[in-house]
């Protein structure tokens, strides 16, 4: 029988110690997951204002499959970016396969659609609402662009934060393209899994505790942030 609280004693004293493991585990999460919302930052919030302003055939089926998209599942995106990245796959010559680079392909395959979605939502419902003013002034669709996505840059600071929550708790994706090698792919979410298969619970509990920490103090960051920048800006 697992002895529990050992397991919770050995947790405290890893993140108390600042193993070095543990730090490095956490350190290459964060770089992980951070990379890999800014990329789908750049993509998803162009993509989606200008899905929310361009009237064009086709444009209620692109909305519909940006949606669908949101719930990709992990594992098959894992699979796909695995297959594109093998040998014998059509980047296989760059030789990605169980590198960081890999995970973060993964990852910005499954944030990006959350984060072109919700974009979309948000630009549309400020476009209703400034669309009279901006024909008025004459500005282009390119135009309408640029200003909704600077006057949505608060709400879109929440849509950058679901990115993240889905990318750092990603597991299926990263570890099919990542394997988590020690030293070199090995991240938070994996490192879980398969030290609670080996029953080391102790380094699994102690990235757990870490997880929800960051969670937490990257989500009262964000807040405080976007609460200090609405008053700089409204008054």
């Amino acid at each position: 029988m697992q002895d529990f609280g050992a397991a919770f004693v050995l947790a405290f004293d890893l993140i108390v110690r600042g193993d070095a493991d543990l730090a490095e585990i956490v350190f290459l999460s964060l770089r992980v997951s951070l990379t890999a919302v800014v990329i789908a930052c750049l993509i998803g919030f162009p993509l989606g204002a200008l899905t929310a302003v361009l009237r064009f055939p086709g444009r209620q089926a692109v909305i519909v499959t940006m949606s669908a998209l949101m719930g990709l599942p992990p594992v098959v995106v894992g699979l796909m970016v695995y297959l594109m990245l093998s040998n014998a796959g059509p980047l296989g010559v760059l030789q990605l396969l169980y590198t960081p680079t890999a995970m973060i392909i993964a990852q910005c395959v499954l944030v990006t659609p959350i984060v072109a979605a919700l974009t979309r939502q948000t630009i549309e419902d400020l476009a209703g609402e400034y669309d009279e003013q901006l024909r008025s002034l004459g500005v282009g669709a390119m135009g309408q662009v640029g200003t909704l996505l600077w006057d949505a840059r608060f709400s879109l600071l929440t849509t950058a934060l679901a990115g993240f929550g889905r990318a750092i708790a990603e597991v299926g994706a990263v570890i099919t393209v990542g394997g988590n090698i020690d030293h070199v792919t090995r991240v938070m979410t994996t490192a879980i899994a398969v030290e609670t298969s080996k029953g080391n619970l102790g380094l699994a509990l102690a990235l757990g505790f870490i997880l929800i920490l960051i969670a937490m103090i990257v989500n009262g960051a964000a807040m405080t942030f976007r609460t200090r920048l609405m008053s700089q800006a409204y008054g």
